[in-house]
Parts: C-alpha cells; structure tokens; sequence
C-alpha cells in the first residue's frame, strides 16, 4: 500500500466484507457483529487508514435516507421510477431525497457531494448524458456507500445496475416498422457514450441487417431531443424524400419528428411511418398515437430500491447483480399501415 492513501474498499478486501459493512463498523453501526468491529477498527489503525472528509461526515448512525439522482424529473420515464423506488423504500422504512442533473456532468458532480454530506445510506443513479469522467461514482465506492444505477449504468464502476433489454427492444419495433412496409428507414439514435444509445442503436442495425435492408449514409442520425428532431427532420427530408420510416430513441424525439412531418404535409403513418422508445404517457395523446417501445419504469424503479436494500442489509461481499427487465413493443397508429 506504500504511495496510496488506504480505502474502506482496501480494509473491505483485507477481510473478505463488503465496503458497507466496514463503513458501518467504523460507524460503531449496533448491527455489525462485535467481533467484525474490532476486526475493521483494528486493521484501520494498523493500515493507518484516515478517512477523507466525505467519509468523516458518514461516520454516524444510519439515515434511512436514500439518495436518488436523474437526469430530468420532467421526463415521465424518471418521474414512474421515482415512484417505483418510492414504493419500496417507504414500504422498507427508508425516504428519498431526489435530486436533477439536468443532463449536466458538473451537477451531477455537485449532486453526489451534497448527499454524501447528508450522510444517505445509498444512492440510486441515472448518469447524465454528458458524463464522460466517473470519480465522483468511484469516491462514493471507496466511503463505502452503496450505489444501484439504472437505465444508464456506469460501467467503471463495479455496482448493481437495472436496465431493460434496449437491443430487442429496438430490434422489436425496427422489424415492425419493416413488416409495414418501410424501406428507408432511419434511426434518431442517442449518445454513444451510454449503453442505451449503442444498445437501441445496435438492435436497429441488426433488424436491418436480418431483413435485408439496405444501409444508407443518412441511415444513422445521432438525435435524441425533441427539439433537435424539430430541426433535424426538414433538413433531413430535403435531401432524402425516400425516406419512409423513422425509429427513434425516445419518444420526445419520436414527437419531435412527428410535427415536422405534420408541417411538411406528410402523413404518418402512410408517408412516414414512425417508432419510439419509453412508453411515456405523451405516446398516447399524440395524433396518431405514437408506437413505441415500454422501458417499464415503474417496475425499473421497484428493482433498483430492492437490490439497494439487498445490498445495504447483508454483510457479504458479493459480486454485482445486473438486472435485465424485458421489453414490449406497443403497437399504436403512428406505425400500422395493414
């Protein structure tokens, strides 16, 4: 350990307990064991370990508080996880504190200091778009404090993670877009530097592929905002009139596409046919109503409070647990030309 300041994760591993388990024992937690508390504060003194100031300020009893991050509390998805976690968690004793990134890396960074400071015993997290360092999620590794991601996991960081099928799920609503006739098809794909953007991504290519079709240079279009759709669409229809379905990332795109189409005086679904991603509640008031893809975000959020819970009240050590949720593709107007 010479030239590195020792962890909670070194003492952890040193004695075969899971980081949380040291953090509470540090914590003189009266549910760790006596004898594992003499074990950590033992070999803490011996490792001359000192926590950081983060770590200073969670040396005190449990908070029954979980700290829950998201990009957007607007967009109906997280806001039917909020209420999934909610669920579980009140149900198990625990309240949440719910905090935004707003897409934004830097408030993200901000957002995890401030609960760390409030001493919550867990946190559950959709990473921001714009994320691209990740110390801020390995500092919250080494205190200790457990973390559950979901829909956008952090894949530097060895935690518990829920996501859906996003490659079948893409694949599922591509190929019913082929079936209905689409010949040019194109993706509004979203940021590749989240496994949900190359996931969708991947499953379109691949329906393509299984079907036949073929591969334009405009068939990849990296755009997962409703406004930028807004834009995009015009330009895109301009130079490419052949286009005649659109699978999209999510469905404030896919709404996005869907009234640039309108205003251009095309039909949908019999010029344009058009696919999203998410089930939000806005799906279902378009006109025509919109086909896309349910990421079940009340069931995502029930998951992630129970695997955080798992993982906050065992004193085991064991290895991450992804969760896998399946996918249904909903069938609306915006897609069925039979």
């Amino acid at each position: 350990m010479k030239g590195h300041q020792v962890t909670i994760k070194d003492i952890a591993k040193m004695l075969h307990i899971s980081p949380s388990t040291v953090s509470r024992a540090l914590k003189d937690h009266p549910d760790i064991n006596p004898q594992t508390k003499k074990n950590v504060q033992e070999l803490a003194q011996k490792m001359n370990y000192k926590p950081n100031k983060v770590a200073l300020s969670l040396l005190q009893q449990e908070s029954k508080i979980i700290g829950v991050i998201i990009p957007e509390i607007i967009h109906h998805f997280f806001s039917t996880v909020i209420s999934g976690i909610e669920k579980v968690a009140n149900d198990a004793g625990y309240h949440i504190i719910i905090c935004q990134s707003n897409e934004s890396y830097l408030k993200e960074v901000e957002n995890v200091q401030a609960l760390l400071s409030s001493n919550i015993d867990g946190f559950i997290i959709s990473m921001a778009k714009t994320t691209t360092r990740f110390e801020h999620f390995k500092n919250i590794e080494e205190v200790g404090v457990p973390i559950v991601f979901f829909d956008r996991a952090c894949e530097e960081v060895k935690a518990d993670k829920v996501i859906v099928d996003d490659f079948n799920g893409a694949f599922k609503a591509t190929i019913h877009l082929i079936e209905n006739g689409c010949k040019n098809l194109v993706h509004f794909a979203g940021p590749q530097n989240l496994t949900i953007g190359i996931e969708r991504k991947r499953g379109f290519l691949t329906a393509l592929k299984e079907k036949n079709q073929i591969l334009h240079d405009y068939t990849i279009q990296y755009c997962d905002t409703f406004e930028h759709a807004q834009n995009l669409i015009p330009e895109l229809l301009l130079k490419h009139p052949e286009i005649d379905g659109v699978f999209t990332v999510n469905d404030a795109t896919a709404i996005g596409a869907m009234i640039a189409i309108k205003k251009l005086n095309k039909h949908i679904p019999s010029d344009i046919a058009l696919a999203g991603f998410t089930n939000s509640f806005i799906s279902f008031m378009t006109d025509p109503e919109l086909t896309t893809v349910d990421q079940k975000g009340y069931e995502m959020g029930q998951n992630a409070a129970q695997l955080l819970l798992n993982r906050m009240q065992t004193y085991d050590d064991y290895d991450p647990v992804t969760t896998v949720l399946s996918t249904e593709l909903i069938i609306r107007k915006s897609s069925v030309r039979k």
